[in-house]
């Protein structure tokens, strides 16, 4: 059993501590996440570097509170998820990290205006408060123009700004984005990275990147971290 560690330091943003993760049978079982240690710093933005299946999207899923870890910690914004019940998880979600996902998970039927609108709704914010607030995000991406357009009307790279003005509507501490222009073509990749960079500098909000990409993990990261077969690697 691993004892309780002191308090992370209010510099940490997130640290985990012998993380695992393990799916299937006892007779057959995946072994996802193998006794990972990891620190990131707040303010501090890092690439989690690694080939398909290495585990770096499991690995963003306990950090955001989707997924539970089989053993370990995990501790993001001062937090042990460990602990948290499922309320908690949910506003840890809405309140302290916002996800980026590669499949943008926008809902088609909605306009990007109520996409956007989502977590705000869940966070109890006022209707008019978070009409302006979702209005503002979609500004600030370069989709002010398409607030009534729904996702099907639009092109990938909007596609892609949509989901990054959903992640931080709630101006979240840590942004985990997994592969977020894994989609898209070298010049909306720019685009789309440029305006990640913006807010980060702006906010001096924490970022885990994963990827595969060495180029846009240099580019857009202070440091990179590399991941193989569900282990932190030299």
């Amino acid at each position: 059993m691993i004892p309780p560690p002191a308090a992370p330091p209010a510099n940490v943003a997130i640290r985990t501590v012998g993380l695992t993760r393990t799916y299937g049978a006892v007779s057959a079982p995946v072994h996802a996440l193998r006794g990972v240690d990891l620190e990131i710093g707040r303010g501090e933005r890092v690439a989690l570097l690694g080939k398909s299946g290495s585990g770096k999207s499991t690995l963003v899923n306990v950090l955001g509170g989707l997924d539970r870890p089989s053993s370990g910690r995990v501790e993001v914004g001062g937090r042990d998820l460990g602990r948290l019940s499922v309320d908690q998880l949910a506003s840890h979600r809405l309140r302290t990290v916002g996800i980026i996902f590669q499949s943008f998970n926008l809902i088609p039927s909605w306009t990007l205006l109520q996409n956007v609108e989502l977590p705000l709704v869940f966070a109890g914010r006022r209707a008019g408060e978070r009409r302006a607030a979702a209005a503002g995000a979609l500004q600030a991406v370069g989709l002010g123009h398409r607030l009534e357009h729904r996702p099907g009307e639009l092109s990938g790279g909007e596609h892609q700004r949509a989901a990054i003005a959903r992640a931080l509507v709630n101006r979240p501490e840590i942004i985990l984005a997994d592969e977020p222009t894994g989609n898209l073509d070298t010049a909306t990749t720019n685009e789309v990275v440029e305006l990640l960079l913006k807010h980060l500098e702006a906010h001096g909000t924490t970022l885990l990147l994963v990827t595969h990409d060495e180029e846009l993990a240099e580019r857009c990261t202070h440091r990179v971290v590399r991941f193989k077969d569900g282990r932190l690697s030299a």
